[in-house]
């Protein structure tokens, strides 16, 4: 991974080591000496559509305190010089654990119990990073997560997927999709973006959504998602869709996104883009999802 030259990037990852039978019916009036011809049989209504079968989900059910499901997240640690993080994520469960009452928080603290050290010197916040590589990869489909952000200067939530790819051909030729950026200096905006060769860090393709009236994000919980499929990805929030992208928008470059990805939840804190903490930003902040689901494929 290679630190993007001077406009500041959106988002680099870290690191990586879803006949019906019709009867009319005659009648014959006692007195008469010919049959009245049945009336026609009301048109049926068309079947419901299928559910979209459910490819991947976690309702981060258990008990307060638990780990997330090994078997559907591995957890990422160390530091992120590409975007100039302050966090280290850690492992376990000290940032990432399950509420009991049936969501996930990932926690950012202003804390270095174990003296980690980043890309600056001795870190100064912890946080937690998650993903399904290995776990979890689809090309296409419904994507989804409930959650409710964190608040403050200097936070930076993210539900995002990357190309399973990335190994062999690195980042941004991978191609990424992030689905639910925010940044505290933004409360009441998510931002939705492209990542490829040739449209990545600051030149990323996307839009963003605004609450109406002021509100903020972190006020409570809201819908994320996108819908993706060969040469289309559409997001939305709460079922609003506020953008749509193609091979179109691209003018020419190569689009990345017609293969599996994997999907990634995280807090970051500090960075280019949100830029880092300060007086005002109030510590612990937390990310809490309630569900992540995958449909379609």
């Amino acid at each position: 991974m290679t630190v993007l030259p001077p406009a500041p990037p959106r988002r680099l990852p870290h690191r990586l080591p879803f006949r019906r039978r019709r009867r009319a019916a005659l009648g014959a009036l006692a007195a008469a000496c010919c049959a009245l011809a049945a009336a026609p049989a009301a048109a049926s209504a068309p079947p419901a559509p299928r559910p979209a079968a459910l490819a991947f989900s976690d309702d981060f059910d258990g008990p307060a305190g638990a780990a997330v499901d090994g078997g559907k997240w591995q957890i990422e640690t160390g530091d992120n010089v590409n975007n100039h993080e302050r966090q280290y994520y850690t492992s376990g469960n000290r940032n990432a654990a399950l509420d009991g009452q049936g969501n996930l928080v990932i926690t950012a603290r202003k804390e270095n119990p174990a003296n980690y050290q980043c890309w600056y010197g001795r870190c100064e916040y912890t946080s937690a990073r998650l993903n399904t590589a290995g776990r979890f990869t689809q090309a296409y489909g419904h994507v989804e997560a409930r959650m409710k952000v964190p608040r403050g200067q200097g936070m930076w939530p993210a539900f995002w997927m990357l190309g399973t790819d990335i190994g062999s051909v690195g980042w941004p030729d991978c191609g990424e999709i992030d689905i639910m950026e925010n940044v505290g200096f933004e409360p009441g905006t998510v931002h939705g973006t492209l990542h490829g060769p040739g449209y990545s860090g600051s030149g990323g393709i996307g839009a963003a959504y605004t609450l109406p009236g002021g509100e903020a994000f972190a006020d409570t919980f809201h819908t994320f998602a996108v819908d993706w499929s060969p040469n289309k990805v559409t997001w939305s929030v709460d079922g609003r869709v506020y953008q749509t992208r193609t091979p179109a928008d691209l003018g020419g470059k190569q689009w990345a996104f017609n293969k599996p990805f994997f999907l990634i939840l995280n807090l970051a804190v500090g960075g280019y883009w949100p830029g880092d903490p300060n007086g005002s930003t109030v510590f612990p902040q937390k990310l809490t999802v309630d569900y992540v689901r995958v449909t379609g494929g």
